[in-house]
C-alpha cells in the first residue's frame, strides 16, 4: 500500500476538491463508522484504511491546512513543502511548523481543529460504551395467528433461537422489537434491538379491513326464502347464526366482538355477506316452479330505477 503522504486526501474521503467542509465531515463520519477499529477488530487491511482516512481529514477537515493544501504549502501529510519552507526562509518568513495527522485519534491538538471530536460524537465520550447496531429480520405468519395471538420461534443471524411473541390483532406490516437481541454493544454499550417484520399470509375465507373481518358466507336459495339457522366460522371457530327469511344476496350479518383487537384491546366485529349460490346445475322441481310462477312483487330492477 503506498503511504499515506503520496496520496491525495480528496481521493481517500471520496469528495470533490470543491467539496464544502459540510461534505467533507459528512464522508469523514460515514467512513469512520465503516472502518473504525472496533468494529473492524484484527483487520489489518482495514486499520490501515482507517490511518489513511484519520490522515487526510486531519489535513482537509482544517479549514486552515486545507486552504494551505490547495495552495501547495503543504503536502498530504500537513507537512510543509521544502521548496515552500526555502522560499519562506530566503523572504524572512518563519520557520517550518510539523503536524501530526494522527494527533486527534491519540491526543488533544492544540488548535480548534480535532478530528478526535468526532470519534467520541461516534463512539461515545468518557469511556461510554456505544450502543450495538439494530437488526431487521422478517417473519411471516398465518392470517389465525395475527388474528389470535401465536408464540413462533425463529433463528437470528448469530445461530440464537428466540421465541417471538406475535400479539393478538398483530397486522401486516406491523414491526415489533425484541430488546437487547440485536448487534452486541462497543466498550461495555447495551446490545441493540432486533426488529421483526412481519408479513400475514391472506386467509381463504377471511379479509381485515381495520379491527374488522369480513366473510362472504354461502347459503342456498331455500335459506334465503325460508331464512335458517347455521355455522359460520369465526376466527375464533364457529358460531351459531340466523339468516333471516326473505334474505337478499348482499345482506350484511354483524357479529359484534368477532373481529380482532385493536392497540386498547377492543375487538371489531365480523361483517358476514349473504350470497345465494343456486348450485351447479338447476333442480327440475326449482326450474319447473320458476317456470310456473308468477311473482306479486314488481321487478327489483323497476323498483331501483333501472330502465
Amino acid at each position: 500500500m503506498e503511504e499515506t503522504g503520496l496520496r491525495d486526501p480528496y481521493k481517500i474521503l471520496g469528495v470533490a476538491k470543491t467539496a464544502s467542509d459540510d461534505e467533507v465531515k459528512s464522508a469523514y463520519r460515514k467512513l469512520v463508522k465503516k472502518l473504525h477499529p472496533d468494529v473492524n477488530p484484527d483487520r489489518k487491511d482495514i486499520e490501515q484504511r482507517f490511518k489513511e482516512v484519520s490522515a487526510a481529514y486531519a489535513v482537509v477537515g482544517d479549514p486552515d491546512k486545507r486552504a494551505k493544501f490547495d495552495r501547495g504549502e503543504i503536502d498530504a501529510e500537513g507537512r510543509e513543502r521544502p521548496d515552500f519552507a526555502f522560499q519562506r526562509a530566503w523572504t524572512g518568513g518563519g520557520g517550518q511548523q510539523q503536524s501530526n495527522p494522527f494527533r486527534g485519534h491519540g491526543g488533544r491538538s492544540t488548535g480548534g481543529f480535532d478530528p478526535h471530536d468526532i470519534f467520541e460524537d461516534l463512539f461515545g465520550r468518557g469511556g461510554t460504551g456505544t450502543r450495538g447496531a439494530d437488526v431487521t429480520y422478517e417473519l411471516t405468519v398465518d392470517f389465525l395467528d395475527a388474528a389470535k395471538g401465536a408464540r413462533r420461534d425463529m433463528v437470528l443471524s448469530d445461530g440464537r433461537i428466540v421465541s417471538v411473541s406475535v400479539p393478538a390483532g398483530a397486522e401486516d406490516g406491523q414491526t415489533l422489537r425484541l430488546r437487547g437481541q440485536g448487534m452486541a454493544g462497543m466498550r461495555g454499550g447495551k446490545a441493540g434491538d432486533a426488529l421483526i417484520s412481519l408479513t400475514v399470509r391472506p386467509h381463504a375465507q377471511f379479509e381485515r379491513r381495520g379491527k374488522d373481518i369480513y366473510l362472504s358466507l354461502p347459503i342456498t336459495l331455500k335459506e334465503a326464502v325460508l331464512g335458517a339457522s347455521i355455522e359460520v366460522p369465526t376466527v375464533d371457530g364457529k358460531v351459531s347464526v340466523k339468516v333471516p327469511p326473505n334474505s337478499s344476496s348482499g345482506t350484511s350479518l354483524r357479529l359484534r366482538g368477532k373481529g380482532v383487537p385493536d392497540k386498547n384491546g377492543e375487538k371489531g366485529a365480523q361483517i358476514v355477506r349473504l350470497e345465494i349460490v343456486l348450485g351447479e346445475s338447476i333442480d327440475p322441481e326449482l326450474q319447473k316452479f320458476a317456470e310456473e310462477w308468477t311473482p306479486q312483487q314488481p321487478n327489483p330492477r323497476t323498483k331501483r330505477g333501472f330502465k
